[in-house]
C-alpha cells in the first residue's frame, strides 16, 4: 500500500512548537495551497491543509519558516479520531511532514516590484587579437 503526499504551499501562520509529555519535539502548522484551474474558471481554489512534524522536522520547520513562507513537503496522510466539545465524534486529517524543503522567499517569487523596463545587455568589445597566439600542437592539453 502507498501513503505518500508531496505539497508545495505557504504557511499561513507561524508554526507552534510543543514538546510533549515525553519530552519528543511536535510542531503543527498549515499551508495554502492552490488548486489548478481549467480556463473556464475564473478564480483559483485554495486548499488549506493541517501539517504535523516531529522531533528534529519540526524543530527544522519552527527555526526557518515563518508565515507566508514557501514550503515543499514530503510525508503521508494521518487520521485521527477525536471527540468536539459539544461531544460530537470527529475525524482529522492531516500531513505527517518526512521532509521539509525551502522553496524561496517571498520575494523571489514575484511580489516585490520590479523595473518596468527590462536591463540593456552588458556591450562587450573585441579583444586585441595580439594578446592571443594560436596553439599548434594540442597533445598536451587537458581536454
Amino acid at each position: 500500500m502507498i501513503n505518500s503526499v508531496v505539497l508545495m504551499g505557504r504557511l499561513t501562520a507561524d508554526p507552534e512548537l510543543r514538546t510533549t509529555t515525553t519530552g519528543k519535539s511536535v510542531c503543527s502548522f498549515s499551508i495554502a495551497v492552490d488548486r489548478g484551474y481549467s480556463k473556464n474558471a475564473e478564480e483559483r481554489q485554495t486548499d488549506f491543509i493541517n501539517i504535523v512534524a516531529w522531533e528534529n522536522t519540526a524543530n527544522f520547520v519552527c527555526r526557518y519558516f515563518s508565515k507566508g513562507s514557501m514550503i515543499a513537503i514530503q510525508g503521508q496522510i494521518q487520521t485521527r479520531r477525536y471527540e468536539d466539545k459539544t461531544g460530537a465524534k470527529r475525524t482529522a486529517f492531516e500531513v505527517v511532514a518526512r521532509e521539509v524543503s525551502f522553496c524561496g522567499s517571498k520575494s523571489e517569487t514575484g511580489t516585490v516590484s520590479r523595473p518596468a523596463a527590462p536591463e540593456q545587455p552588458p556591450v562587450y568589445q573585441n579583444a586585441n587579437q595580439s594578446d592571443f597566439e594560436e596553439i599548434t600542437d594540442d597533445e598536451d592539453l587537458p581536454f
